[in-house]
This record gives C-alpha cells, structure tokens and sequence, in this order.
C-alpha cells in the first residue's frame, strides 16, 4: 500500500502554532511518562513522527489527538524541549479545521485578525437587528423584556440560529466520524455501536480519562467549564416550553425568551447558579493560569484559547448584571444589558461552537466513543 507523503506538513502545522516539534529525536519519553498512552497508541510520541515525516493522512485518521487532555507531563520531562503536549493541542486545532467543510476553522486557527473580525461583524450585526426591529412602545415603567423585543419574534430568531448551528456542528462531527472510522464505518453492525453508546454519555459528562491523568485540578476546571455549559444548554432544552430564567448566562433571553423569574430555591434556579459559579471559576483558573503561565499547558496561548475564555466569561458576566437589573426593576439598563448580553452570546454560539474551541466537546466524546465501538468490534472478530 502505498504512502503519500506531503512536504508542506510540518509548515502548515507551524500556521495552527506547532513550533519545536522538529526538536523531537524519537526517544519515547512522551510516551513512556504519559498515563493515558498505550502500547496501542502511544502518543505524542506517534503523531510528532506523523508530522516530521509529512504523514498527513495518517494523522487524519489518528484517534490520539483525541485521547490527549494535555495535562502537561509530556513536556515537562521532554529532554529537547519539543514541548509534546502543546504539540497534540496543534493537531487538534489541525484536525478540527480538517472536519469543518466550510474553511471557517482553519481562518480562525490561522488569524487572530480573522477570529477577531469576524466575531465583532457578527456582535455588530446582532446589535444593529435588536436595535432596528424592537417594539415601538417599551416598558419604561418596569423592566419587561417582551415589551422591547416580543417573545415569538425571538423564538423564531432562535429556532433558526439553532438550526444553522445544529447543521454546522453535526456535519463536521460527521467528517470526524468518518475520518477516525475509514473503512470500518461500515463494516461494523449497527448492533456494536448501539451497544456502546454508553460511552459517548460518560465520556461527555464525566470526561473521566482526564481523571487518570496527574494533575487532577485541570479536570476539576475542565470539568467545570464543561459542565457549567452543559447545564445551560440543558435547561435551555429540557425545560424549553416554560421559559427560563437562570442567574448569570441568562439563556431564557437567548432562546425562548420569558419575563419570569423563578423562586430562589426553585431547582431550575440552583442548576443556575451552579453554572454561573462553575463556569466564572473555571474561566477564571484559566485565566489567571496563561497569564502567569503557571503549567505547561498555559505556556503558549494561542488567540482562540483566549476568544474562548473571553467570550464565555463576557456572557455569564453580563447575564449576572441582568439578572440584578430585573430583580431591581430598572427598565433601561436591562435593556441595553440584554443587547451587549446578545452581542458576545451569539457570535460565541455561531461560530466559536462550530469552528473552534468548543467543538472539542463533541470531537472528543465521539472519539472515544468510536475507540470503544472499534475494541468491541475486534474483540467479536478475534482481532489482535
């Protein structure tokens, strides 16, 4: 079988923010050290070779990209200073421009000007829309949402934001299935991956393989980043058809907007303020983290790291501010809050989730997931 090799690897790789992996001389200490490698896939020190040797289809198809949480040990007992793990984050952001068919990843990965841009276009555009189609008469008397922007309009706004987004996200997650899969998308019965479904759901709320790993404080905030997203997303969802209204993103204003505000002990209200605190203190670890660049992880950030935490930060910032303007009744700087709210939620939910960082959450999931169906499938086979 014959192998193509492509000479403009390692230079394309250099654009996502690879820099010393040519320092790399094969000695296996990545690897060795690493918890979660395996004689299977033992990486970083697999996918560094993948790379020096311009194996660009093989990394399309490698899973380990996926399987590395970067907890950092790789390249702190790197004795070339090749910075491994910071090597596996690039193939991420690498493979996650392969997936998207659009070509907005590899803008986003490749300029921070771009990601910028585009992302204030979008914030502009959503301001210049609330702006342009509010009510004629708002309710200067009390702070009553419906009474600038009336919720069926809203609602339909959303329905097709989440539709474009759902189709964007889904359709690259489709790409990662079928590059991680090749050949054995189909050969394998529709029965093992039903069975193993299991293991998307744990992987996603658990994100237990990053447990394993040595420092145990990045999966806390990891999770809790996570989680505290998740949450929102989930109340948003589960309890769409009521309305919500949740302390510190304040997502009912961003799908199915409602003038109601809950009991404070009211459970929709607690999973609120669980994702406020979770996701204000997991943002907050990492930032204060990349500015002292305390751990190896936090040593080289790239824009995206950055737009990440500033965005999700921004908006649960903002839905706090809004939150207490309601609960004080003052109409005006509700208003202009929930402009600004929208302003950095939106173009976080349009192009952040599809294009860049956030797409992680389904890429690594999924994988892991495809990891199990392909173990199950070669254990039913007899496969070594």
């Amino acid at each position: 079988m014959s192998v193509k090799v492509d000479p403009n690897l390692m230079k394309d790789l250099k654009a996502f923010g690879l820099k010393d992996a040519n320092k790399c001389m094969q000695c296996g200490n990545c690897t060795a050290v690493c918890p979660l490698s395996t004689p299977e896939s033992p990486f970083p020190r697999k996918l560094i070779k993948y790379a020096q040797m311009g194996l660009k289809d093989k990394i399309l198809k490698s899973p380990e990209p996926w399987l590395c949480y970067y907890c950092g040990d790789c390249s702190d007992t790197c004795p070339r200073g090749a910075d491994p793990g910071e090597a596996m984050m690039v193939m991420r952001r690498y493979l996650t421009s392969q997936y998207d068919w659009t070509g907005f990843s590899r803008r986003f990965y490749t300029s921070e000007k771009f990601e910028i841009i585009a992302i204030s276009i979008v914030g502009i555009l959503i301001g210049l829309a609330l702006w342009i189609f509010h009510a004629g008469n708002p309710n200067m008397e009390h702070a009553y949402l419906n009474s600038v922007w009336p919720a069926p309009a809203i609602e339909i706004a959303d329905i097709v934001m989440g539709t474009i987004l759902s189709i964007l996200l889904l359709s690259n997650t489709w790409r990662c299935v079928r590059f991680t899969m090749g050949d054995l998308l189909k050969k394998i019965p529709l029965e093992i991956y039903i069975t193993q479904a299991k293991e998307l759901v744990i992987h996603f709320i658990t994100q237990r393989k990053f447990g394993e790993c040595t420092d145990r404080m990045q999966w806390i905030v990891h999770l809790l980043i996570m989680t505290g997203y998740s949450t929102v997303f989930m109340l948003v969802v589960v309890f769409l058809a009521g309305g919500i209204h949740v302390i510190g993103l304040s997502w009912d204003k961003i799908m199915f907007q409602r003038d109601v505000i809950y009991p404070f002990f009211h459970p929709v209200r607690l999973l609120g303020y669980y994702a406020t605190f979770a996701i204000l203190y997991g943002t907050t670890y990492a930032m204060i983290g990349r500015l002292k660049k305390s751990k190896p992880q936090y040593k080289n950030s790239h824009g995206t790291d950055w737009m990440f935490l500033i965005l999700l930060q921004l908006t649960t910032l903002t839905g706090i501010f809004i939150h207490f303007t309601r609960l004080l009744d003052w109409p005006m700087p509700t208003y202009v809050l929930y402009v600004i709210h929208l302003m950095v939620a939106i173009p976080m939910l349009v192009l952040e989730v599809p294009f860049a960082k956030w797409a992680h959450l389904a890429f690594r999931p999924v994988v892991l997931y495809l990891m199990a169906v392909k173990e199950k499938y070669k254990e039913q086979k007899g496969i070594a």
